[in-house]
């Protein structure tokens, strides 16, 4: 019908695609640390915002303390950055249906801020319905052990890096994301809208996914295994 607008019937739906099923409210946490890299948690928790405004979600931005947490990166002085505030410290967490990891420069190395995330990650891991992890941010994941005997993926530029980690990870060098049992790992940056916008698909089904995709116009990369990073970096 030229110039006017109608529902879809159940059967116009588009392929593998199906109504939204009722989901129960949905407990989100995200992980803060010095040096986050900001689109891998502002990516998917924009994606979150918008999900909340038609499904019961609230969400915990974790840290180890409730101070500022900047984005800017700890090896770069002369970089900028923007600064969170956490709701909870990790002693204080409330249970959580779905944790979320971001990864960012701070993720690497050691300091007693990551060394407490790999603890929080690693207990409350069997309590969660579902684990993301965004870049790096699988790297925390694997030195918790939550991902050994897992299949995941990372950062493609810090793949040498983040794979060393740990040698119990069955590491998949091309894959935009990745999805064993309960646990989704997506590669850089970026890649964290699209893994997000496939978990709300999973969960909340295609029409709400795609149109949140819509409402941020953003074009969903949707095949999981296409990675032109992958390439780029020889992998």
């Amino acid at each position: 019908m030229s110039g006017t607008h109608r529902h879809l019937d159940k059967t116009e739906l588009p392929i593998n695609c199906s109504e939204p099923q009722p989901t129960p409210p949905f407990r989100i946490g995200v992980v803060l640390f010095p040096g986050f890299q900001a689109l891998d948690a502002f990516g998917p928790m924009d994606c979150l915002n918008v999900l909340s405004r038609n499904h019961a979600v609230t969400l915990a931005l974790l840290s180890s303390t409730l101070e500022p947490v900047t984005t800017k990166s700890p090896v770069s002085p002369h970089a900028i950055g923007q600064a969170v505030v956490p709701t909870h410290t990790f002693e204080t967490a409330p249970s959580l249906d779905l944790l979320l990891v971001p990864g960012g420069i701070g993720s690497r190395g050691s300091s007693p801020a990551i060394e407490e995330i790999i603890s929080y990650i690693r207990h409350a891991y069997p309590t969660l319905k579902y684990l993301i992890t965004v870049c790096t941010g699988s790297g925390l994941a694997a030195r918790a052990g939550v991902l050994d005997g897992k299949r995941a993926t990372t950062n493609k530029r810090a793949w040498a890096e983040m794979t060393a980690l740990s040698e119990l990870v069955e590491w998949i060098p091309h894959a935009r994301w990745v999805v064993d049992g309960n646990i989704w790992s997506s590669s850089g940056v970026s890649a964290g809208i699209d893994v997000t916008l496939a978990w709300i698909e999973e969960v909340y089904g295609c029409q709400v996914a795609e149109t949140i995709a819509n409402g941020i116009e953003y074009t969903r990369h949707k095949d999981p295994s296409h990675d032109p990073f992958a390439e780029l970096h020889g992998l």
